[in-house]
């Protein structure tokens, strides 16, 4: 037996949004929930807003993050919070905590892999991990492999990092009633169905290829051994773009960076350092091949089309009960209202099916056939199974 429910408020007081939320649950489920699934606006106190959620709805587990815009299948917004409550006697929930998350990845990686439960991935078939990070350290990528490899990669991974709406100030994560800085959370998921994980992104290639040659974490520094600027500033150039350096984040948000693997893996830069590089929202690689992407006004939303779409052959033909959807704060910005074409395009292919997610900080998948795991610009769909 499942039972799901999405719900949203509005309200600006952040112990009685809990306390709509928690009421909402309760009036939607016969049975308290196994877990609820949070993401808030950065103005709320989160703290209050948990503690009021976990009082109000009789939950057993609650993860969730800071956003950076909100959204359910009937509601899309900035300042408002959502969740996605779930009672499963069909399937089995652990929520884990690493702290210090920049300080010692590994420390964290080994401190969530002690929650997990190790008897219970030999009663299912099928094992998920929804992971949320503070991305505003450079650990999120390194967290993500060493997991991997510290559970067998026997885990699928999805998830986002916290948002504050592109400031980069306060992304806090959420474990039950406590709002945790420099840390990521994650949802142990075992089930007896498949969930299905969807990720595209839509941009294409702009400019001649680049080699990455230095790199210190999130700063790019150089390509081809040239300020990494000094590749943006050719771009323009070439492309007829005018590209204010004081103000450089609309041109980064409509000409990021791609980095060739399998396919390309999307970074944003947000800032130039003084001197010339490049500040990116997530880590850099220290090598590799580099180009700058673009991309249109419709790739956005024909990427939610095609990941959605791809989630949904992943259940393998059991039916969606409810799905989670994270993209960029940056496709957000670039979209403007706009993206609420891309929201309901992502509901017309589930039809019926509820859903609820935000705009995050970098997104987050990794699965079969699907090695790099932190992205910008990227939509990550995954749908769990009635």
């Amino acid at each position: 037996m499942n039972e799901v429910t999405v719900v949203h408020t509005g309200f600006t007081d952040s112990h009685q949004a809990g306390i709509s939320l928690g009421l909402q649950v309760r009036e939607n489920l016969l049975m308290p929930p196994d877990i609820i699934i949070l993401f808030a606006a950065p103005q709320y106190n989160h703290n209050a807003l948990l503690r009021a959620l976990k009082q109000s709805s009789r939950a057993n587990l609650i993860i969730g993050c800071s956003s950076a815009g909100e959204f359910t299948s009937y509601v899309q917004g900035t300042g408002l919070a959502c969740a996605i409550a779930l009672y499963s006697s069909e399937m089995s929930f652990s929520i884990g905590l690493g702290r210090n998350l920049s300080k010692d990845c590994t420390a964290a990686a080994r401190s969530i892999v002690t929650t997990f439960q190790h008897s219970s991935p030999w009663n299912y078939q099928y094992h998920t991990i929804l992971l949320l990070a503070d991305a505003l350290g450079d650990c999120v990528e390194s967290i993500v492999q060493k997991l991997t490899l510290l559970t067998g990669g026997i885990y699928e991974i999805f998830g986002g990092g916290a948002g504050d709406n592109a400031q980069f100030s306060y992304t806090p994560v959420f474990y039950n009633t406590e709002a945790v800085t420099d840390a990521v959370v994650t949802l142990e998921i075992h089930s007896h169905k498949p969930f299905g994980i969807g990720v595209q992104h839509g941009w294409r290639p702009a400019s001649p290829p680049m080699q990455i040659t230095q790199v210190k974490g999130m700063d790019l520094i150089k390509l081809d051994d040239k300020p990494a600027i000094e590749a943006f500033r050719t771009h323009a150039k070439n492309s007829g773009q005018v590209f204010d350096e004081e103000k450089p984040l609309p041109f980064f948000l409509h000409n990021s960076l791609g980095i060739e693997g399998a396919g390309y893996h999307l970074h944003v830069p947000i800032a130039i350092n003084s001197d010339g590089s490049l500040h990116c929202a997530t880590e850099i690689p220290t090598s590799g091949t580099i180009v700058i992407m673009n991309t249109d006004s419709t790739s956005p939303i024909a990427a939610a089309r095609d990941a959605t779409n791809e989630a949904l052959r992943k259940l393998y033909g059991c039916k969606p009960a409810v799905g989670l959807f994270f993209d960029c704060v940056a496709t957000r910005i670039k979209l403007g209202t706009g993206f609420g074409c891309e929201l309901a395009v992502v509901q017309n292919i589930l039809g019926g099916v509820p859903f609820a997610g935000c705009n995050t900080h970098g997104q987050i998948a990794r699965y079969h056939g699907q090695f790099s795991s932190f992205h910008n610009c990227t939509a990550v769909v995954c749908l769990i199974p009635e």
